[in-house]
């Protein structure tokens, strides 16, 4: 491990020795087949229209070293967010993550879907082999989570209580139905739906802390919020009762931080959130608990070459 490499899982274990945490579980991490996340980098190398701006990868490593990254920093559990931008990509990703969930028994099995007419069967196959949590990405793959083909999907994941990690906010860019509306539609059919919003809904955090209220099934992931990066555009309301009501659904909000497509280190994300002044205890549950017990995780259970305790070098 390169000294950088060294010292940034220190930060990352200050951070959780100042928290009392025995590890991280992050839901929002994306592992991909090589040639996609290939372009997926190139995609944010060029600014490109859904990114709108320079955006810098971090981690730009190979697999089996990003790996060794988060198990470094005590991550004890995470996803291989796979996402489609076209019909006939989903179940071929679904493979893909099958095998690597397979050979890194600390991912949580992680699937996809699009809307398309085999989309049910394939997601009812992921679903009996093992998923554990899906990534619907509203805003890449252009569609409305509405769309009839997907409702059977919505259907299935809610009665078999499989989370799905919604990329359902305007941000970094608006996509055509993207915002609070189509998900407020979709869950007012399926209000048991285990719906992760992805970046806290960013920018329109008020309108799905609201959903959130609303329905106590939906949960939120902190992936790049209060960072340095996503504040200079999209801030979280201040002055106002946003950051009390954040508080308020500590239980349900989760750590997601989009390694390693991001543009800081990863212990920025950690610092961000402690910075926020909400307590070690809310801290305590968005970084572990909470996704321990949507996710079943074992607690006493460490991870292959990690260092989830609070000790060791």
């Amino acid at each position: 491990m390169s000294d950088q490499g060294v010292d940034e899982r220190a930060a990352v274990r200050a951070f959780r020795e100042r928290a009392g945490l025995p590890g991280l579980i992050d839901v929002h991490t994306h592992f991909m087949p090589d040639r996609v996340l290939r372009k997926v980098w190139a995609y944010f190398d060029s600014a490109g229209p859904l990114v709108g701006r320079v955006w810098p990868i971090t981690y730009r490593h190979a697999e089996d070293e990003r790996v060794a990254l988060l198990r470094g920093f005590g991550v004890r559990a995470f996803t291989s967010m796979v996402y489609p931008h076209k019909p006939g990509m989903a179940e071929w990703l679904n493979g893909w993550a099958a095998g690597f969930a397979a050979r890194t028994p600390d991912c949580l099995r992680t699937a996809t879907f699009f809307p398309e007419p085999d989309a049910e069967a394939y997601v009812r196959e992921a679903v009996s082999g093992g998923a554990r949590v899906f990534k619907a990405h509203v805003q890449v793959g252009g569609y409305d989570p509405n769309d009839p083909l997907l409702d059977p999907v919505w259907g299935l994941l809610a009665e078999a209580g499989v989370p799905v990690v919604t990329h359902c906010g305007s941000g970094p860019v608006p996509g055509r139905f993207t915002g609070p509306g189509p998900v407020r539609a979709l869950m007012a059919r399926h209000p048991r739906l285990r719906l992760v919003v992805a970046h806290l809904g960013m920018p329109e955090y008020t309108d799905f802390l609201a959903l959130a209220e609303k329905y106590t099934s939906m949960r939120l992931d902190t992936t790049m919020a209060f960072t340095d990066f996503s504040t200079e555009l999209a801030p979280f309301p201040g002055g106002g009762d946003a950051l009390a009501r954040l508080a308020d659904l500590g239980d349900r909000v989760l750590l997601g931080t989009d390694f390693p497509n991001i543009p800081h280190p990863y212990v920025h994300q950690l610092e961000a959130l402690e910075r926020l002044g909400l307590g070690e205890h809310w801290l305590r549950a968005v970084c572990y608990g909470n996704a321990a017990a949507l996710f079943s995780v074992d607690g006493a259970a460490g991870v292959p070459g990690g260092d989830g305790g609070l000790t060791g070098p």
